[in-house]
C-alpha cells in the first residue's frame, strides 16, 4: 500500500494536467512515480525538465544512462526503480538482459561503459566523495570533465528517485524486478520489506 498519495491524469487540472500530458510524451505513459511527484507539480515539472535536458542536450547515451540508473536501483536496493530501468534498458535503449543484469552490479563489456559505471559506483557508494584517483582512471578511460558531471547528475537524479520510490511505497507498476533477484545480488536490509 502506498504510503503518498498518488494523483490520477483523469482528475488532473491546470499545470499538473499539462505536466502528464509530458510526461506521457516523454516516458510513454504516466506511471505511479510520476503520480505521486505531482502531488508538488514543481517536483514533476523539475524531474521532467532535468530528464529531459540530459537525454536531449546530455553525451551519454540511452544505454548507458539505463545502466547508470539499473547500478543506483540496485545500490539502494529500489525495486520499483529496477523494474523500470530493466523494462526501459532493455525495451527502449538496447541493453541485452545479461547487459542489464551485469550494469546492476557495476559491470560492462565496453570499456568506456566500464569506467561510467565505476565512477557512478563510487560516486552512489561514496555519498558523491570521489578522489583524484577516481577522476584521473574517468579520464584516463575517455570522459571529459562535461560527462563526469553527467555521471554526477544521472546518480542523483536516481538517488531521488528510488528514495522517493521507497519512501512512497509506490506500487510496481512495470514487470517486476527485485533487487535480490539475480546472481549475486546485494541484498538490503530495510525495515519494512514491502517499500519498493
Amino acid at each position: 500500500m502506498q504510503s503518498l498519495r498518488t494523483v490520477e491524469p483523469e482528475s488532473a487540472t491546470g499545470e499538473t494536467a499539462a505536466l502528464f500530458t509530458a510526461t506521457h510524451q516523454a516516458l510513454g505513459i504516466v506511471p505511479n512515480l510520476a503520480r505521486v511527484m505531482a502531488n508538488s507539480p514543481a517536483v514533476l515539472k523539475g524531474y521532467l525538465g532535468v530528464v529531459t535536458a540530459l537525454s536531449t542536450q546530455g553525451t551519454l547515451p540511452a544505454d548507458v544512462r539505463e545502466s547508470i540508473a539499473l547500478l543506483v536501483a540496485q545500490e539502494n536496493g529500489s525495486d520499483y526503480c529496477l523494474s523500470v530501468h530493466t523494462f526501459r534498458g532493455t525495451k527502449l535503449a538496447g541493453l541485452g538482459t545479461d547487459e542489464a543484469t551485469r550494469a546492476r552490479h557495476g559491470k560492462a563489456e565496453d570499456p568506456w561503459d566500464a569506467a561510467v559505471l565505476d565512477l557512478a559506483a563510487v560516486i552512489v557508494r561514496n555519498r558523491g566523495t570521489v578522489t583524484d584517483e577516481h577522476l584521473a582512471a574517468a579520464r584516463r578511460a575517455g570522459l571529459s570533465d562535461g560527462q563526469i558531471v553527467e555521471v554526477v547528475a544521472h546518480v542523483a537524479l536516481n538517488v531521488f528517485t528510488n528514495y522517493l520510490a521507497t519512501a512512497a511505497r509506490v506500487d510496481v507498476d512495470w514487470p517486476l524486478v527485485r533487487h535480490t533477484d539475480g546472481k549475486n545480488a546485494k541484498a538490503i536490509t530495510r525495515p519494512d520489506s514491502r517499500i519498493a
